[in-house]
C-alpha cells in the first residue's frame, strides 16, 4: 500500500474572519472615548465654575496687590510695596488681633460643645433623638442678619436682657460695643449660637460611622463610658473632627456679617475700631475707598496665607492629639 493512500486529507482551511463594518468600527471607537471622557466631562462642571468664579479672582487679586489700583480704573505698578506697607500698618494688626481675639472666643467653645452634644445625641437611650437634632440644626437655618440683630438687642447697654441679667447679681451695665473685651464676647457668642449645631450634626454623623461592636466589646472587657469615648470614638472620629476644624478655622477668620450689624453696619467695628476684623478692613480699602483697591487686595491675600497656615496648623494639632 502506497504511502499516499493511507495519509488522510489535510482538514479545510478555517474561513478568513469577516472584516469589520464601517458601523461596527465606528461605534467601538465611540464607546472607547466615551469610556475615557465621560468621567471629565461629569467633574468639568464644577472645575469650570470654580475656575471662573474662584480660581480667576484669586489670581486677579493677587496681580491687583501688585499695584497702586484704582477702581476707576488708574493702576501703577508697586511690586510688593502693598505687603511692605502692611506690616507698618497699625489698622491691619489691630484687625488682626481682632480677628485671632473673635476666632479663639467662638472656635473653641463651639468645637468643644459640638463634641459633647454629638456624643449625647448619639446615646441610644435619648428618646426623641430626631427632635433633638432638627432643634439643634435650627440656628444654622436662621439668617445670618437676623441672628445679628436680636443679638444685638440682648447685648444692649440700656434695655438688653444681659445687662438686666447681670444687674440681678448687682454687677454694672456693660457698654458691650464700646470696649474690646465684651465686643468679642458678644458676637463671638452669636457665632457659637449659630454654628454649634451644624458642627455638631457632622460629628453625629461621624460617630454613628463607627462600627457598634467595638464598643460592645469594649464594655464586656469592663471599658467606662469616658475610656470608650477617649479610646474609641475620639480615634476613629479623627478624619471628621478634622474636617469641622479646618472648616471652622476658614469660617472664622474670614468673619464679616456677625461683627459688621453689630456694629450697625459701621465698617470699622466700633468708634476705636474695637471688634473690626480682616475681612471688614478688607472691604474698607478695597471697596468703600476707591483709591485703595490694591491695598484691598494685599489684605486679602495675607488674609488667604494665614487662614492657609493656621488650618495647617490645626491639621498637625488635632492628628497629634487624637492619635
Amino acid at each position: 500500500m502506497s504511502l499516499s493512500a493511507t495519509t488522510a486529507p489535510p482538514p479545510p482551511a478555517a474561513p478568513p474572519p469577516h472584516p469589520p463594518t464601517p458601523r461596527r468600527s465606528r461605534a467601538h471607537s465611540l464607546t472607547r472615548l466615551d469610556l475615557k471622557l465621560s468621567p471629565y466631562l461629569y467633574i468639568a462642571p464644577f472645575f469650570v465654575i470654580f475656575g471662573i468664579f474662584g480660581f480667576y479672582p484669586m489670581l486677579r487679586t493677587a496681580w491687583m496687590s501688585l499695584h497702586d489700583w484704582n477702581l476707576v480704573g488708574a493702576h501703577t505698578f508697586i511690586g510688593f510695596d502693598n505687603y511692605v506697607a502692611l506690616v507698618r500698618d497699625d489698622y491691619f494688626w489691630n484687625a488682626t488681633l481682632n480677628t485671632f481675639g473673635i476666632f479663639l472666643l467662638s472656635t473653641v467653645p463651639q468645637l468643644l460643645l459640638a463634641l459633647f452634644l454629638a456624643n449625647l445625641l448619639n446615646r441610644t437611650f435619648l428618646r426623641a433623638r430626631t427632635l433633638f437634632r432638627m432643634a439643634i440644626f435650627m440656628p444654622n437655618v436662621v439668617s445670618v442678619a437676623a441672628v445679628a440683630i436680636v443679638f444685638g438687642m440682648l447685648f444692649q447697654r440700656d434695655f438688653g436682657v444681659f445687662n438686666w441679667l447681670l444687674g440681678m447679681v448687682g454687677v454694672d451695665p456693660v457698654d458691650w460695643d464700646a470696649q474690646r473685651w465684651s465686643s468679642w464676647t458678644a458676637v463671638a457668642s452669636m457665632v457659637n449660637w449659630r454654628w454649634t449645631g451644624y458642627n455638631t450634626l457632622i460629628l453625629l454623623a461621624g460617630m454613628q460611622a463607627i462600627p457598634r461592636d467595638l464598643y460592645e466589646a469594649a464594655a464586656i472587657d469592663g471599658a467606662s463610658q469616658w475610656k470608650q469615648f477617649w479610646r474609641i470614638t475620639l480615634p476613629m472620629l479623627t478624619p471628621t473632627f478634622v474636617f469641622v476644624v479646618i472648616l471652622s478655622t476658614i469660617g472664622g477668620l474670614q468673619l464679616f456679617t456677625e461683627p459688621l450689624v453689630f456694629a450697625n453696619g459701621n465698617i470699622t467695628g466700633g468708634d476705636q475700631r474695637e471688634f473690626q476684623t480682616l475681612a471688614m478692613y478688607m472691604y474698607e480699602l478695597g471697596i468703600e475707598n476707591l483709591n485703595t483697591a490694591g491695598y484691598g487686595a494685599a489684605v486679602a491675600w495675607a488674609m488667604f496665607i494665614m487662614i492657609a497656615l493656621v488650618s495647617l496648623l490645626n491639621f498637625l494639632l488635632v492628628r497629634r492629639t487624637v492619635k
